[in-house]
């Protein structure tokens, strides 16, 4: 195949970053073994890092950004894929190390790839993207209590952040599993769509700053952190014996200011999730898991869908904590 196509790129030339919309050949695209024809990408935090100055993940220049995309093989060396399949990309290093999904076409390594589930679309896989993905594994962490570790029923559950990517697909996970879900917001115009999701209270941010105390009052059964900081310490001091943290986030900061006694005199477990290295397998558990979590008729009022050229104005907002929702980005807008 032959013939060009337009992505974002970013360079770092004599120490001066940019980041611009470019037409470019396909030879551009100079590793992997399946090339996709790219429907759509989405936002995410660590994109808006990796836009803004390359946020110390990118180390080779040029690079196409953009984490995540879906779309269909239009050429493939491998026999895990043929022409047409659809596929989904999330996380796997793609847009760091290799180029990545703000772009009309993408070459990638297939063990990168899954099929697309039958259930959705390539759009609905993006209004998911690594936050939704991250978001349904904090939550399947949460249900480990009773389905893994054979703990008491999980009831009450906490999400922090909860109008971001992954916070408000977790609220509505977390809900179609059975929980009654308290989100955490500072952003308290977004009461009533929370409570759409399926919170059943809504809290303000502002009673998790401050010092946190050794232990706090015992409340949460699981917590969803996607914030970090003081956030996750007062999370972790009201979450109750054997309980759960799923710790997914650090936009409120990377230290944690916490003391060993939730852990030694209540049992807490601190989750940590990664969403980048996860196996093929678990992947394919997960999004087989979409259709039953997910509501997407409720989800589609928090999504805005933006062109390339809108995400270079975008992606500063998200930085400042000014966007909330799922951002998709239609790279052929």
């Amino acid at each position: 195949m032959s013939g060009k196509f337009k992505a974002i790129v970013i360079d770092n030339q004599s120490e001066k970053f940019s980041r611009d919309v470019k037409e470019l050949d396909l030879s551009f695209l100079d590793q992997g073994d399946v090339l996709v024809k790219i429907d759509y990408s989405d936002l995410n935090y660590k994109d808006a890092l990796i836009l803004n100055d390359g946020g110390k993940l990118v180390r080779e220049f040029p690079r196409i950004p953009g984490v995540d995309f879906s779309g269909k093989v239009l050429e493939s060396n491998s026999n895990k894929f043929k022409k047409d399949d659809e596929v989904i990309l999330t996380g796997c290093r793609v847009g760091e190390i290799y180029h990545g999904g703000y772009s009309q076409l993408a070459k990638v390594n297939k063990d990168f790839l899954i099929k697309k589930p039958n259930n959705i679309s390539t759009r609905e896989s993006m209004v998911m993207g690594t936050a939704g993905f991250t978001a349904l594994l904090c939550a399947l962490a949460i249900n480990a209590r009773e389905a893994i570790l054979l703990g008491e029923k999980v009831n009450e559950v906490l999400v922090t952040g909860a109008t971001g990517g992954v916070g408000s697909v977790a609220v509505m996970a977390l809900t179609k599993m059975g929980y009654n879900v308290t989100a955490v917001t500072g952003k308290p115009e977004n009461t009533e769509l929370l409570k759409k999701l399926g919170a059943k209270n809504v809290i303000n941010r502002s009673e998790f700053e401050g010092e946190p105390k050794i232990l706090g009052k015992a409340i949460w059964d699981g917590v969803v952190d996607t914030v970090g900081g003081n956030v996750l310490a007062h999370a972790i001091t009201q979450t109750k014996h054997s309980g759960i943290v799923a710790a997914c986030g650090n936009a409120g900061g990377v230290k944690l200011n916490t003391n060993v006694m939730p852990f030694i005199l209540r049992g807490v477990k601190l989750w940590g999730i990664d969403s980048i290295q996860v196996s093929m397998k678990r992947r394919e558990f997960v999004w087989s898991q979409v259709e039953k979590l997910i509501d997407f008729k409720i989800l589609e009022e928090l999504v805005q869908v933006i062109s390339l050229d809108e995400l270079m104005n975008i992606f500063p907002k998200m930085l400042k904590g000014q966007t909330s929702g799922r951002i998709v980005v239609d790279v052929n807008k």
